[in-house]
């Protein structure tokens, strides 16, 4: 997986005393994900994000003309930094595909669970302007690395249609370990059996292969 583009928002002018145009827009994006961090998705109003920022509230219009294209750019710095901690745990691209199916699924829930706020404003496409921003550009790459690696491990398969159910399963198992549904129904505070019975439930026991 190639790495992920920079950042604009990361990379432009910081907020001066008399406030760049460049370095207003990195100010809100990053007030909006020290926000959704702290307090979660609900509280991503440009209001809020303003007055954190020390602008009037129309300010954000300057940059993002629409609430949604600002939790966009949001969402954006989620993807990014997913995207690296996917590079990350892949390693070397020779590596044995399920051996880094294993971790990458491993870093996803750990994401999910450590960040649960821009998770779930990630996954949330019905509140952003996914063609917009670059988002589509740094999150479908994120799946292509799950088909690739799942088309390694089940070439027999329709990969995409695996890798989509893989995902999906990964996703409720974050969402219910975040409720605290599964550590009650499982008797145990460590999801790595979860992974592995959902690695061989879509790609079959791994001892078998």
């Amino acid at each position: 997986m190639t790495e992920p583009a920079s950042d604009p928002e990361r990379t432009a002018t910081p907020l001066s005393g008399t406030g760049s145009d460049a370095g207003l827009r990195t100010r809100l994006v990053d007030v909006g994900v020290d926000l959704v961090r702290q307090e979660g998705v609900g509280a991503l109003t440009l209001r809020e994000i303003a007055r954190r920022a020390g602008v009037s509230h129309g300010a954000p219009r300057r940059h993002f003309p629409t609430h949604l294209e600002l939790l966009s750019a949001i969402a954006h710095r989620g993807f990014t930094d997913l995207a690296t901690r996917v590079s990350a745990a892949r390693g070397d691209d020779g590596a044995e595909p399920r051996g880094q199916l294993t971790a990458l699924g491993g870093v996803y829930l750990r994401f999910a669970l450590d960040n649960s706020g821009m998770y779930e404003l990630m996954f949330r496409h019905d509140l952003l302007e996914s063609g917009h921003l670059r988002l589509r550009d740094t999150s479908l790459p994120l799946f292509g690395v799950l088909v690739e690696l799942v088309g390694r491990v089940r070439p027999d398969a329709d990969a995409r249609a695996v890798a989509a159910a893989l995902w999906a399963n990964l996703h409720g198992i974050a969402q219910l370990w975040r409720w605290g549904s599964l550590q009650l129904a499982t008797g145990t505070d460590d999801f790595g059996p979860l992974l592995r019975t959902a690695l061989d439930a879509h790609l079959g026991p791994e001892d078998a292969r």
